[in-house]
């Protein structure tokens, strides 16, 4: 394991598996008032939201802190 993924909670978890996660527990709808992006609002999917997620480096920083935010409830 590399120094810089150490500490890293998020090594090893796809975002396929985060965004899953996270419609699981929010919802389309709820998940697109907790981060305010078009892909979660208007005609979600899977596939056009990783799309999305994978080419704009902002939008997937909010999701994956909100993916931490609810690991650490859950905890």
């Amino acid at each position: 394991m590399t120094e810089t993924q150490k500490n890293n909670p998020l090594h090893g978890i796809t975002l396929k598996v985060v965004l899953t996660t996270l419609v699981d527990y929010y919802g389309w709808e709820k998940l697109g008032k907790h981060v305010k992006i078009n892909c979660f609002i208007s005609n979600p999917s899977m596939n056009s939201s990783l799309k999305f997620l994978r080419q704009t480096d902002w939008a997937r920083k909010k999701v994956e802190d909100l993916y931490l935010e609810i690991m650490e409830r859950k905890m």
